[in-house]
């Protein structure tokens, strides 16, 4: 398969936190890391894959750079948050996690057989799902000349 144009692209999504303290060890509990080099006082960067940061801002420097307010998110959908693993078992083992450090568990766990998913929200209430999807099973789909995009 040829290499897109965009393959050098990286993706940054800059979330708003009420304690940035906090949340960097609510996600630490999760088996995320931080890149010291990018975070300080009023941010910290988590890297969730090669080429995909979470900035974790706390809420006065996310207003610094949005030009909108910001809506709660326990009572608006800004966005929804979804990473993937490598393993089912890794599904439960990172919302188990997620839950005892302070989450909330947002779906119960949905099995599509190839595909499993269980969703929780942080502690500022950012809807997170985590995703395992069996790559045998996903290389077969790939190659079907019909296929359904799965949200």
């Amino acid at each position: 398969m040829p290499t897109p144009a965009h393959s050098g692209r990286t993706l940054h999504v800059q979330l708003p936190v009420a304690d940035l303290e906090r949340s960097t060890a609510f996600f630490a509990r999760l088996g995320f890391g931080f890149d010291p080099r990018l975070s300080g006082g009023t941010a910290a960067c988590m890297p969730v894959g090669e080429q995909a940061v979470v900035m974790l801002l706390d809420r006065e420097t996310f207003a610094q750079y949005a030009h909108l307010p910001a809506g709660h998110p326990t009572t608006h959908t800004q966005a929804l948050y979804a990473f993937g693993v490598c393993t089912r078992d890794e599904v439960d083992t990172v919302v188990d996690a997620a839950l005892a450090a302070g989450g909330r568990e947002a779906d119960g766990p949905e099995d599509h057989g190839s595909m499993y998913t269980r969703s929780f929200s942080d502690l500022d209430g950012h809807p997170w799902q985590v995703v395992w999807m069996d790559a045998a099973a996903q290389q077969g789909a790939d190659e079907s000349p019909t296929q359904d995009a799965v949200a």
